[in-house]
């Protein structure tokens, strides 16, 4: 057995009315699923899945919930075409810098804090476009 692919991404949330607008924004898409406490988005090339859950259904539901006092965790990036681009829009919509760009030869990163708490990846991979390709 091995792992497949990227199932499902969960951030949490506070607010879940909050996060969906925030996320359908910055997305450009309403989410696919809906239920108490949970929604669920469909993101990108591949279409993984971005879920929200609000903290109490979390908690509710015997899930963990973050107890960290700010930003905590693994960092999931997303590919973007621009991450420049990308992160001065998260922050216009009101996230906030996590790390500034940096290019390690070819591969661009930066991260953003929703305004949720959860920290969002963005970078510019070859190796992304390289799986883009042998899709085509």
């Amino acid at each position: 057995m091995s792992l497949r692919g990227l199932s499902t991404l969960r951030f949490q949330t506070p607010d879940l009315d909050a996060a969906i607008r925030w996320y359908t924004d910055v997305l450009d898409v309403e989410p696919y699923f809906q239920r108490p406490g949970y929604a669920e988005f469909r993101v990108g090339d591949y279409q993984h899945e971005l879920g929200i859950v609000e903290t109490s259904a979390a908690s509710g539901a015997g899930l963990r919930t973050s107890t960290a006092d700010g930003p905590a965790g693994a960092v999931a990036y997303w590919h973007v075409d621009d991450v420049v681009a990308t992160a001065q829009r998260l922050v216009r919509l009101g996230a906030t810098e996590h790390e500034p760009v940096r290019d390690f030869g070819g591969f661009v990163v930066a991260s953003v804090v929703d305004p949720f708490g959860n920290i969002v990846g963005l970078m510019h991979s070859p190796h992304y476009l390289e799986v883009l390709d042998r899709k085509a």
